[in-house]
């Protein structure tokens, strides 16, 4: 990888997965800077149906999940090989297993302590997704496994240093 980060993971979905409000959007949409690539917001794909049922405190099911999931691995699919970053759940292996159907999807798991996470939850003004829903995203979650490819991180750290967490975990992959 260059110095910069740039032009170095050409191909790559990098999807950066957990709970919600433990930061995907602001390590993603970073990642996608340094890496010259687009940043895909998974959670504008939701329908509003399934927006609509977060709002209203309800988990989503598997299978609201379904067409959301399929709908994002289209988009990473679509890019023609020129890879993107993704901000998305993907709390169950199935989940990202579809989302592997693109191509070379790598995942990193922003993982942290509850406490937190509802914190900042809390300082997120307008957002649907109420704090409510958390211990139902905890029960769901299904860390990487050792035969994904993946690294998790732990969002204690700062956007910018998972991001150099990221880098380098990806140079260590090609050497």
């Amino acid at each position: 990888m260059e110095a910069n980060g740039k032009g170095g993971d050409q191909g790559i979905a990098w999807v950066i997965m957990g709970v919600c409000g433990c930061g995907k959007s602001q390590t993603g949409s970073r990642l996608a800077a340094r890496l010259g690539a687009p940043f895909i917001e998974g959670d504008d794909y939701h329908s509003a149906a399934n927006v609509a049922k977060m709002k209203a405190g309800v988990p989503l099911t598997d299978e609201d999940r379904q067409g959301w999931l399929e709908a994002l691995r289209d988009e990473l699919a679509g890019r023609g090989g020129q890879g993107a970053v993704l901000s998305c759940s993907s709390l169950k292996r199935a989940y990202r297993d579809i989302l592997r159907g693109a191509g070379d999807v790598r995942f990193v798991h922003l993982a942290g302590e509850r406490g937190l996470i509802a914190e900042r939850m809390g300082a997120r003004p307008g957002h649907y997704m109420p704090t409510s829903l958390l211990d139902s995203q905890m029960a769901s979650l299904e860390p990487l496994q050792p035969d994904e490819t993946g690294i998790t991180l732990d969002i204690r750290d700062t956007p910018e240093r998972l991001v150099e967490q990221i880098l380098a975990y990806s140079a260590g992959m090609r050497l």
